[in-house]
């Protein structure tokens, strides 16, 4: 018997009293600020209770529904402080921890994929797992041959879960909208859904991992621990210790901070240039600070289960794109984004204007380093989200390619963290490291 509430209805009617209970709670609202309360107290009152329903139900229903409550929890920096705040706690805990499976049904998995003998395989197993994710849980063991490992079990039932999760999510998705202001969540569910078989096979998973590994082995920046065994539901892979990238959001210096917003943001760039794919899932959650042989700051990788195939990693259009947008050339600029999609061919476009809707958001690059601050990207939400604003008005005339839905998702997911973090990072030079087009090309001898 399964431990992960799998059954349609029962999660069906889980989800529809999310949206049941926003409504509940705005008539209780009103009802207090009848009684004499205040618009103020009441709202943040709201706002707790909120989130409180809203995570409680996303973390015990695992599944898409916690996967969703992952992939907002790194826009929290786009919110306003008084609406940020009650989320922020329950935010962490999705990021790094769900109710687990009991030993019995993770025993059973065990032993339905790698064998009833497979205790044999580990000198030691932990049953408390160390970690829980939407999909699976990991547990620390021991391998036959002596190394740490890290063992990841997928739910029983997860696909089902996804799948029901997602497609009811979709359903209310213009109701959780103010969430994140200036962000359509459908599309962000919609390429959730598509991507769910892809999340359940380990196969796939593994073989990401394994290549990020063999690229990256022996870096002095990145960490990433090596496949071990890889089954039909469990996936064994080196331990790997660290600060949680939470923890440092939560409790760590600036130093800290620092070195893990630019190590981050060197492996979001480096990754596509040097492996052919990009690591598609950058909560906080998935990454760990570790302390170098050299006593320097590395970063640790987690959870390919997510990735985008690049083979000639990032395209050169986002990179020539914000060359000549720092360039002000907003004809260039222009001419590059109507080429690739971005501006719909029935649809024509002030230039001028285009350049100006972007100059905000390349402001990170045009600087030797740039400090990310909640503060900026609240700016950033408010300018893009509030429907009497011009950048409002021409952002809902542009196009996002399906080429690029995963890349945007992740951009936005970093510099998210990357607020979060309140991080100084030479964006700059990573760019002009990594990223294709982003540097004038050399003109060839005799041109």
């Amino acid at each position: 018997m399964s431990d992960l509430p799998r059954k349609a209805v029962t999660r069906t009617v889980k989800l529809a009293a999310l949206p049941l209970g926003i409504a509940g709670r705005a008539t209780w609202g009103l009802g207090k600020r009848l009684g004499g309360k205040s618009a103020e107290i009441v709202a943040r009152e709201l706002q707790q209770r909120t989130a409180e329903q809203l995570f409680r139900v996303l973390g015990e229903l695992k599944g898409g529904a916690m996967k969703f409550g992952q992939a907002l929890s790194v826009f929290e920096s786009a919110l306003p402080e008084e609406v940020a705040g009650p989320y922020r706690a329950a935010l962490t805990k999705l990021q790094e921890a769900a109710p687990p499976l009991p030993a019995g049904t993770v025993h059973q998995v065990l032993a339905e994929r790698l064998g009833d003998n497979w205790r044999d395989l580990f000198l030691e197993f932990e049953d408390k797992p160390s970690a829980a994710a939407s999909i699976g849980q990991v547990h620390r063991a021991v391998w036959h041959d002596g190394r740490e490992v890290a063992v990841k079990v997928q739910y029983p039932g997860a696909g089902e879960a996804l799948l029901s999760d997602l497609t009811q999510l979709g359903r209310f998705a213009r109701l959780l909208g103010p969430l994140i202001p200036g962000m359509d969540l459908k599309p962000l569910i919609t390429e959730m859904r598509d991507r769910i078989e892809e999340e359940l096979d380990y196969e796939l998973e593994a073989e990401a991992q394994r290549s990020h590994a063999d690229v990256f082995a022996g870096d002095p920046d990145v960490v990433v621990p090596d496949v071990v065994h890889q089954g039909e539901q469990v996936l064994v892979t080196e331990w790997m210790e660290g600060i949680p990238l939470s923890e440092v959001i939560s409790d760590g210096t600036q130093e800290q901070r620092d070195a893990a917003g630019q190590l981050l943001a060197r492996f979001l760039f480096s990754g596509p240039a040097r492996t052919g794919l990009l690591h598609a899932d950058p909560h906080p959650g998935n990454f760990r600070l570790l302390e170098g042989a050299d006593g320097g700051l590395r970063l640790g990788v987690l959870d390919f289960g997510t990735v985008d195939r690049l083979p000639g990693g990032l395209p050169a259009t986002i990179g020539r794109s914000l060359r000549m947008a720092l360039e002000g050339d907003a004809e260039a600029v222009y001419e590059e984004l109507c080429a690739e999609g971005f501006v719909r061919s029935s649809i024509e476009l002030d230039p001028d204007a285009v350049l100006e809707y972007l100059g905000p958001i390349i402001e990170p690059a045009e600087v030797d380093e740039f400090t990310f601050t909640r503060g900026w990207i609240r700016g950033q939400a408010a300018r893009i989200a509030d429907p009497r604003s011009p950048a409002h008005q021409l952002g809902k005339q542009l196009n996002l390619p399906p080429a690029y839905l995963l890349i945007h998702r992740v951009t936005l997911s970093t510099i998210g963290v990357l607020c979060q973090l309140g991080a100084t990072v030479r964006l700059r030079e990573e760019l002009q490291a990594w990223l294709p087009g982003f540097l004038a090309e050399e003109p060839a001898l005799g041109d």
